[in-house]
């Protein structure tokens, strides 16, 4: 089971307190922006291992990966620079994004310069950015907080190690709290569910695709994946056997090594609504994808567009209901 309570690591403190893994309150004269955000310093560790130390807990934070924008704005921070925010909106609709926000270009390649004139507390990425991008940001005095995207060997823990981290750099600990207890209690209520329908058990998959032409292509999530890891919380089990990359736990594949399964619940995503439906469109006409046995038993489930496949609690929350809204 996941942990239901924000265990603060050992490597995040707050600066000026000797006790690790404690907040204490405010001290007379100390100012507080009524949030519960105290004006202290803080000092928090990246994955990279790198220290951060800020002036005070940061508001004012540029997101360029919407994992990271999608967390932000669930506790409480809007930020005020999202790279390709038309994206964001587009692939994960968990949370609102506020018309103030800027665009600061794309995730791959965010522009520099816009960053730099918004001046903000603190600036959010993953590991997947460009070495030389945050090295740019940095050298020019800008506090970069680096995590990694996710982590195979331990999904849901990292979706707590990610929302511990910048609720302790955004002063907003209280709310991290109910955000992680917020999805554990979506866990065990769809979990209940699904006992209760007789799907204590089912075997599923998990997929995403898109289509190139004629070629379809089709990536796979393995145990290693975020979503898959869900699923088996809910007591589903993964019937793909198959190894996925070390962070998110993807592995490609074609319609040919779907023949793998048998009488599963198949489930994906598509999201890309201009584009043909990969699934439906691009293989409607496969001998092979027809004659698969979850195709016969029409179990392709189709999930909702919208929900990020590598977003935070609220994406999380979004894909569970839409999983037990499917089967129960």
């Amino acid at each position: 089971m996941r942990r239901s309570l924000l265990a603060l690591p050992a490597v995040l403190v707050i600066t000026l307190i000797t006790a690790c893994g404690t907040t204490e309150p405010p001290a007379s004269g100390e100012q507080d922006d009524g949030g519960g955000r105290s004006g202290e310093p803080v000092t928090v560790t990246d994955d990279r291992g790198e220290t951060i130390e800020l002036d005070g807990p940061a508001q004012d934070v540029v997101g360029l990966e919407w994992g990271l924008v999608e967390n932000l704005v669930a506790l409480g921070v809007m930020p005020t620079g999202v790279a390709d925010v038309e994206g964001f909106r587009t692939w994960d609709t968990a949370v609102d994004l506020e018309d103030s926000v800027t665009d600061v270009g794309t995730r791959g390649e965010p522009s520099v310069d816009q960053i730099i004139e918004l001046d903000p507390d603190l600036v959010v990425t993953t590991s997947d950015l460009p070495e030389t991008i945050i090295g740019q940001l940095e050298d020019v005095g800008l506090p970069v907080l680096v995590l990694h995207g996710s982590d195979a060997a331990d999904p849901l823990g990292h979706i707590d190690h990610t929302v511990e981290v910048l609720a302790q750099a955004t002063g907003t600990v209280e709310e991290g709290e109910q955000l992680l207890a917020d999805l554990d209690a979506t866990i065990q209520d769809g979990r209940a569910r699904l006992a209760a329908a007789g799907l204590d058990g089912a075997p599923f998959a998990m997929a995403d695709g898109w289509q190139d032409g004629g070629s379809v292509s089709i990536r796979m999530f393995t145990d290693g994946a975020m979503l898959t890891a869900l699923g088996e919380e809910l007591g589903l089990r993964n019937a793909w056997e198959g190894d996925g990359d070390a962070v998110y736990g993807l592995q490609s594949t074609d319609v040919e090594g779907l023949t793998q399964l048998d009488e599963v619940h198949f489930f994906y995503i598509a999201n890309d609504t201009a584009q043909p439906d990969p699934f439906v469109e691009g293989l409607g006409g496969n001998a092979v994808w027809n004659g698969l046995p979850f195709v016969q038993a029409d179990q392709v489930h189709r999930l909702p567009d919208g929900i990020w496949m590598f977003g935070g609690p609220r994406s999380a929350e979004q894909y569970v209901d839409a999983v037990v809204d499917a089967l129960a």
